[in-house]
């Protein structure tokens, strides 16, 4: 007789969840939606399948649901709706349609976010919500319509504006993908970055040997704006409007603009708001000030690509001549 057959990890992993607390079983369901075999295997994977690190920061992130009410985050709308509009102007994400296998089609100006109209504790804020958007209510509706579970999504990454002085971001920045990292691991299926300027290709080719594989396979850096490889994968009307015209920086002219997904006017974000504002009318809780999330401690691996990037900035900043602000740090 050979050896007894191995359980696999998600299975291993279940055992060891169904010893948590009750408190953590119920904030799992949201992370779940319904299929929590997907969500396990997606810790397993960000843990390279070893099971007890897995349940380390499964058990993590659910604590951390807890003690930063997590759950309750899509009853807290921003308000009043003018500053959520300046962040939003600020901070320019959005969902700008979905691929032909229905997977959701996020878009990011990240060369042209100022992060400057509000605290880190806004952004922070706004940025989890989209998260809990996302998996709460996007997911499963995309799920339902494309009849097969639909868990991850596509980023499409603008760095159209990218400059030196981005290095004053980099605090807020590393706070919300440390967020990202450790709660909500695996949800982006593909990263396509368009529009890149000299700095970021000398930033890529720093930073690509430091990230493990698994990321690094998933990074596609696209010639130009990208829109015939995106084609590809989504309709033209699910295109980011970064990609749509080659050369004319089209992230800035329009981000007021009702087609740029990255608009409070555009449909995403009035549902979104509209929805955490009836959230809170239901919980009579509406007031004003942020939220302060606790962001967890930075993984050791993620600290040394920052520190990549830091240097990498100063050296192109020696080189062109400019300062680059050195006091980000705290």
């Amino acid at each position: 007789m050979g050896p007894p057959p191995a359980t696999p990890p998600s299975e291993q992993l279940t055992r060891l969840l169904d010893q948590a607390e009750e408190p953590l079983k119920q904030t799992f369901q949201n992370v779940h939606q319904g299929y929590p075999a997907e969500a396990l295997v997606r810790f397993l994977k960000a843990r390279e399948w070893h099971v007890l690190k897995a349940r380390d920061m499964l058990v993590d992130s659910l604590n951390w649901r807890i003690q930063n009410e997590i759950d309750s985050i899509l009853e807290k709308p921003i308000i009043p709706v003018d500053l959520y509009r300046s962040i939003r102007e600020t901070q320019l994400v959005g969902l700008s349609g979905y691929s032909k296998e229905g997977i959701p089609v996020f878009s990011i100006g990240v060369g042209l976010s100022t992060y400057d109209k509000a605290s880190v504790h806004y952004y922070v804020q706004s940025h989890i919500q989209i998260n809990e958007y996302r998996d709460r209510i996007i997911l499963p509706m995309a799920t339902k319509k494309f009849g097969r579970p639909i868990s991850t999504c596509i980023k499409v990454l603008d760095m159209t504006g990218l400059k030196l002085s981005a290095l004053n971001q980099i605090k807020i920045l590393t706070a919300i993908s440390t967020v990202d990292d450790l709660n909500y691991p695996e949800k982006t299926e593909t990263y396509y970055i368009v529009n890149v300027p000299y700095i970021f290709s000398a930033c890529w080719k720093v930073v690509k040997p430091l990230l493990q594989e698994r990321t690094r396979k998933k990074v596609h850096v696209l010639h130009g704006c990208g829109r015939d490889e995106l084609l590809k994968i989504m309709d033209h009307s699910s295109l980011p409007h970064f990609c749509l015209r080659e050369g004319t920086g089209s992230s800035k002219n329009s981000s007021s603009d009702i087609d740029s997904c990255f608009s409070l006017d555009h449909p995403f974000h009035q549902e979104l708001y509209h929805y955490t504002e009836e959230q809170a009318l239901k919980r009579e809780l509406i007031k004003q000030g942020s939220l302060h999330v606790n962001i967890p401690d930075q993984d050791p691996e993620d600290a040394k690509i920052v520190e990549a990037i830091e240097a990498e900035f100063h050296k192109l900043g020696e080189q062109n001549g400019s300062s680059v602000n050195g006091d980000h740090k705290e």
